[in-house]
């Protein structure tokens, strides 16, 4: 009898080995690190115990710019993963290599799943959908930037509500740097917030072509008289102490944590930073400021952050995998508790209709005020989102000409000027491609 028992738990290992093995793997490369990619690859095991077919395994492979670069080098190997998170602005890299890519919306009506582009909030899927609506990628982590304030530096200089516009910025800062403070703002991602998003709150086109969505033969015209003008004043407000540069990308937070300068703009996803670095104190998170001479109403802003691409070259099992892996990302459930993780916005309405229900903006003030920066307006062709070649190379440029221009060695007209012509041979190397 023991013998017979041995040997059907023998038989029993060998059949479940059997179905394990089954399982149809996908492999997901992304850029989340630390907490963050702890949480992805709870997401991916949690799909992957929801159902016996299919098995995501979530790959780290570095930076966002890693992880596009390795994706790509992959592809010509013939070794892609199903998978590859991309950040915003390699957008148009993607949708320039139509042959590796398997667009979202043909995805998800091949195989039949489900799928309506409606679900999905249009302030955050705009970045990622062609004119006429199809979607080429789906949205994950989607932020857009804000406005961070020190509440205690407020109360302090008899300030009681956030700025709303940047007029409101200058004379805050003012009463500020008046009642004690080294400065009153600073700003990070400085591309991202003072010429892409001044653009999109404002509703001032970036460049031609409505920003790129229409062709790869595309001008820049961030050096138009709207973006002078703030550049300049930012210039004067850097020479005067109201405006403190910290560095590129999220180099300046410390600024803020500090104390050092009250107000910051910086991304959405950043709150949970901030907390952890300021415990204590008491922050707010007010919507990004706008010109008031520009627009009586601002525009929405627009997103940073990534979206998942489908690489061509596997099975029509995994990408029938890949879509209910699509199906099961977007459910409500699962986007409240990543949006409430992460700080990124929720990419369905359902989504942020549960995080409301579920009492989460109560309890944690100022976490939804991104997601009613993004939804207040309809986006136009100037706040939808940008698409353009080579851009990361661009956003390079434009933070050494604003480094210029902070540091008071050349005007603002000067800066944008050789931004525009810098970045416009990036999109002339860009046309090239696409067209070789």
């Amino acid at each position: 009898m023991a013998f017979k028992h041995i040997a059907g738990l023998a038989v029993t290992a060998a059949l479940m080995s059997t179905q394990v093995q089954a399982k149809t793997e996908i492999e997901w490369w992304h850029a989340m690190g630390g907490a963050l990619g702890k949480k992805v690859n709870e997401i991916a095991d949690n799909f992957n115990a929801s159902q016996s077919e299919y098995e995501i395994k979530p790959v780290f492979k570095g930076t966002y710019a890693e992880t596009m670069t390795g994706a790509i080098a992959a592809f010509r190997a013939k070794e892609q993963p199903a998978i590859v998170q991309v950040f915003e602005v390699g957008t148009a890299t993607m949708m320039g290599a139509k042959k590796a890519v398997y667009p979202v919306y043909e995805l998800m009506a091949d195989t039949k799943e489900p799928f309506n582009k409606n679900d999905y909030l249009s302030a955050v899927t705009g970045y990622y959908t062609t004119n006429d609506g199809k979607m080429l990628s789906l949205p994950f982590n989607s932020s857009t930037p804000v406005l961070y304030y020190n509440k205690e530096m407020f109360a302090k200089a008899g300030i009681t509500t956030p700025p709303k516009t940047w007029k409101q910025v200058e004379e805050d800062s003012r009463k500020l740097i008046a009642s004690g403070a080294k400065c009153g703002f600073s700003t990070t991602w400085q591309s991202w917030t003072q010429i892409e998003n001044f653009g999109a709150r404002n509703n001032v086109a970036m460049a031609t072509n409505n920003n790129g969505f229409d062709g790869v033969d595309t001008k820049f015209t961030f050096n138009n008289a709207p973006f002078v003008k703030h550049i300049e004043q930012m210039g004067k407000w850097a020479k005067e102490g109201l405006f403190k540069y910290g560095g590129r990308q999220s180099d300046g937070m410390p600024l803020f944590y500090t104390g050092e300068c009250a107000m910051t703009m910086g991304s959405s996803a950043g709150l949970a930073g901030i907390q952890e670095n300021m415990k204590g104190v008491d922050v707010g998170v007010a919507q990004l400021p706008y010109d008031d001479e520009l627009v009586k109403k601002p525009q929405n802003t627009i997103i940073g952050g990534a979206s998942l691409w489908v690489l061509r070259g596997h099975s029509k099992e995994e990408y029938k995998g890949v879509a209910k892996f699509f199906t099961y990302l977007s459910s409500p459930a699962v986007q409240a508790d990543w949006h409430q993780f992460s700080g990124y916005l929720p990419i369905t309405e359902k989504a942020y209709e549960l995080t409301k229900k579920q009492g989460f903006y109560k309890t944690h003030p100022g976490t939804d005020v991104a997601v009613k920066q993004m939804t207040s307006t309809t986006p136009t062709v100037n706040s939808k989102g940008l698409r353009f070649g080579n851009f990361l190379q661009t956003r390079d440029i434009i933070n050494e000409e604003l480094e210029a221009v902070w540091a008071g060695k050349i005007s603002a007209k000067e800066a944008l000027d050789n931004a525009k012509s810098r970045g416009d041979a990036q999109l002339r190397r860009f046309e090239r491609t696409q067209k070789s």
